[in-house]
């Protein structure tokens, strides 16, 4: 019995991967405070719905334009 785990967090590499950026772009969008994330210990760490709330930002942005 085989069960796949689904992320619970994503660290800042994973988010990179997700929205198809490169790693120091998704730095500067957390330092900016664009993109939520919390420290654990030493790692930067980012929930999945934070990731859908910056990508709903950037559609309400496109459009408002």
């Amino acid at each position: 019995m085989s069960r796949d785990l689904t992320p619970r967090w994503y660290s800042p590499a994973e988010v990179a991967v997700l929205l198809g950026f490169g790693i120091s772009k998704v730095k500067m969008k957390i330092a900016t405070g664009e993109l939520r994330s919390i420290k654990d210990g030493k790692y930067r760490r980012i929930l999945p719905e934070w990731v859908d709330d910056y990508i709903r930002q950037q559609v309400e942005r496109q459009e408002a334009a």
